[in-house]
């Protein structure tokens, strides 16, 4: 198992549990060590720095666009398609979905598994057609 993904399932656990007592992280090492291992490459060291920056530089991008929601309502829709590399590592795919959803303005509606996220985003004016 790749470290990474282990850490990645060890914080999701941890987090979700809101628990980070030795018997909690305990049972959070074994859970993440039975979990079925995913198909698909395998990330390199680099690919998770840049997806870890992404996730980082979301938080500050979720409370930008939350004010500006309060400020300016966005009242128009739009559906668009985002490329992904279909050889991506389903942990890295996994956390492109959470920091793409983790914005109040957009939402991962379907991860096509040729390569492609249907996100819906609010949008300020009518998207053209």
């Amino acid at each position: 198992m790749n470290y990474l993904n282990f850490a990645l399932r060890l914080t999701i656990w941890l987090l979700l549990t809101a628990d980070f007592g030795l018997v909690n992280l305990a049972i959070g090492i074994l859970v993440s060590l039975l979990l079925p291992q995913g198909q698909g490459g395998v990330a390199t060291l680099r690919q998770w720095l840049s997806t870890l920056r992404k996730v980082a530089m979301a938080v500050p991008r979720a409370y930008i666009e939350a004010i500006e929601m309060m400020v300016r309502p966005h009242r128009h829709e739009a559906i668009v398609r985002e490329p992904v590399d279909p050889t991506r590592a389903p942990g890295l795919i996994f956390l492109d979905i959470f920091t793409i959803t983790f914005t109040p303005k957009t939402i991962v509606l379907h991860y096509d598994e040729e390569g492609w996220f249907e996100v819906h985003q609010l949008v300020e004016r009518r998207p053209e057609k």
